[in-house]
């Protein structure tokens, strides 16, 4: 079952760039990452999928149900951390997550201890004496402490320090198990690559690509790096599937996409002092994903 199906959606500001034609589903149990640089159009379509503001067309459904008419009925099963988080400075954390919790007619009392505790996160303080990471905490907290069965995290990570980046992975890991489904939106490739199953890749508010983590990171691509004795002709490795060549002196590097055989055969007819192949990382990945679409 898809928990978000998000069909063709598009938001213009006036004739300005948001997003266009964006198309995913996300399923049932699912940790989903949402991926590209800033100013890509993650924030646009998660707001967008929330109905915090309207699409210009296309449509978005939450568990089953129209993201705009049903909002209210589906907003009480979701919590919500946007990229940045403000509050009302005087308040006391705990007086503000209070406040939070009586809209789902709840008692989220030992549910807000428990997460302030695991993020050492001081509940008598004001606001307006937090750091930017306690006040990420707060946001955290606040999307948390009612168990929603959706959890959408708008670039969760800025502002918290790494010791506290892997408390609160461990969390999502944990909510995760209990059957909550994850849509985590970040820049962060290492972020995504640890937590999440699949990925959506934006970029300049059009939808990339939709791949399995694994299969982003299979063996349809090889990272490969050659130490040689003599020069070779620089078109040497100019075939199909090699991507990134560089040749610098002796050494030659690239990615490579295609029968494995093909490559070797170039390669061994060479005088080789050294020969690396490896996994490319997520990032080299992406942005081969990037410059493929320029």
């Amino acid at each position: 079952m898809n928990v978000i199906e998000i069909n063709n959606l598009t938001k213009m500001y006036g004739k300005s760039r948001g997003i266009t034609d964006i198309s995913f589903n996300v399923e049932e149990g699912e940790i989903f990452g949402f991926i590209g640089p800033n100013g890509a159009g993650k924030s646009t379509t998660i707001r967008t999928l929330l109905s915090l503001i309207y699409p210009t067309s296309g449509s978005a459904k939450i568990f089953g149900k129209d993201s705009v008419k049903d909002a209210p009925e589906i907003k009480k099963q979701i919590g919500y951390l946007p990229s940045e988080v403000f509050y009302y400075d005087n308040m006391k954390v705990m007086d503000l997550l209070k406040y939070s919790a009586s809209f789902y007619k709840k008692d989220c009392s030992k549910r807000i201890k428990y997460l302030a505790e695991i993020l050492d996160l001081d509940l008598t303080k004001k606001i307006d004496d937090l750091s930017l990471g306690n006040k990420k905490k707060v946001g955290i907290v606040q999307g948390l402490l009612h168990e929603p069965k959706l959890i959408i995290l708008d670039e969760p990570t800025s502002g918290l320090d790494p010791l506290m980046q892997q408390k609160f992975f461990h969390l999502l890991e944990e909510e995760n198990k209990k059957g909550a489904t994850i849509l985590f939106s970040s820049h962060i490739l290492s972020e995504v690559q640890r937590l999440c199953n699949r990925v959506a890749i934006i970029k300049e508010g059009k939808l990339v690509t939709v791949e399995k983590i694994s299969t982003l990171q299979e063996n349809n691509y090889k990272k490969i790096k050659i130490n040689i004795q003599k020069e070779i002709p620089k078109d040497y490795f100019q075939l199909e599937g090699v991507t990134k060549l560089e040749v610098k002196n002796n050494m030659i590097s690239f990615l490579y996409r295609g029968n494995i055989n093909t490559i070797l055969r170039l390669i061994t007819e060479l005088e080789i002092v050294n020969l690396w192949i490896e996994e490319p990382d997520l990032e080299e990945i992406f942005m081969h994903y990037y410059e493929k679409e320029a």
